[in-house]
């Protein structure tokens, strides 16, 4: 699903990724994803194919990230060149939260405010949905069909779904999310 988020912006400009550990090494794609979407231009990429030019334009796009006030913790330009998976998934992380979750939220609303908004207003035309929290309001599986169903209504048919079988909707939602979003299963239905 990061690459899914990263060509909805990316195709603004044109272009896309396959693979997100791959495609971002040599910083170009991640500057012009900064680029897309902030709407700031940044610093003129180095165009050779060398270590040290990459390294150079994924420190330019990390350097932006930390100007708008974001921390990053342990990720630096030699992981994402290296193709550090997990370094690279957190990074598209907190550029997710940065600019899209914070993005929607109000003065200064965290970013666990900011998603729970936005998971408000993804899930506010779904019947028997109503997200007030992260906890009581996902027991029924209802919210989390709604918001697979909501991006890719193809996977779900929401209007079979049946409240008072919440192990169902939640094997359901996890199964989905796993087969077609790659998104792993790290919790269990019970």
């Amino acid at each position: 699903t990061f690459t899914a988020w990263c060509n909805s912006h990316l195709r603004k400009a044109g272009t896309g990724i396959e693979n997100i550990e791959e495609d971002f090494r040599n910083g170009l794609k991640l500057m012009l994803l900064l680029e897309v979407i902030s709407g700031e231009r940044l610093p003129k990429p180095d165009r050779g194919k060398m270590r040290f030019h990459k390294i150079a334009n994924v420190n330019k796009a990390l350097e932006y990230i930390t100007s708008k006030g974001v921390k990053l913790v342990s990720i630096g330009a030699e992981e994402i060149v290296d193709g550090n998976i997990k370094m690279t998934l957190g990074m598209i992380w907190t550029i997710i939260l940065r600019f899209a979750i914070q993005d929607i939220s109000v003065e200064e609303t965290s970013a666990k405010e900011g998603l729970l908004l936005w998971c408000q207003r993804k899930t506010a035309p779904y019947r028997n949905v109503n997200v007030q929290n992260f906890h009581v309001n996902w027991k029924d599986g209802l919210a989390l069909c709604a918001l697979i169903h909501r991006h890719r209504p193809d996977l779900i048919d929401y209007a079979k779904l049946n409240k008072d079988d919440p192990l169902g909707n939640l094997n359901l939602a996890f199964e989905v999310a796993e087969k077609h979003l790659d998104i792993p299963k790290m919790l269990d239905a019970e």
